[in-house]
């Protein structure tokens, strides 16, 4: 079915993300909730959140 696809040699692959704590996790949906109520949340933000680049305080 996928035979036909092929992954072009010269793209690069993101590093691998280690996978948040469960209470790390829970920080971060209780940041993006408060920011979006605040109306504050944007793209950029929420970008920012699910790559990494960005943690809660």
């Amino acid at each position: 079915m996928l035979d036909n696809l092929k992954i072009p040699e010269n793209i690069e692959q993101e590093p691998e993300l280690p996978i948040p704590s469960i209470e790390e996790q829970k920080k971060v949906v209780a940041e993006l909730k408060r920011l979006e109520e605040a109306g504050e949340l944007t793209p950029e933000i929420l970008e920012a959140y699910m790559t990494g680049k960005r943690k809660p305080e």
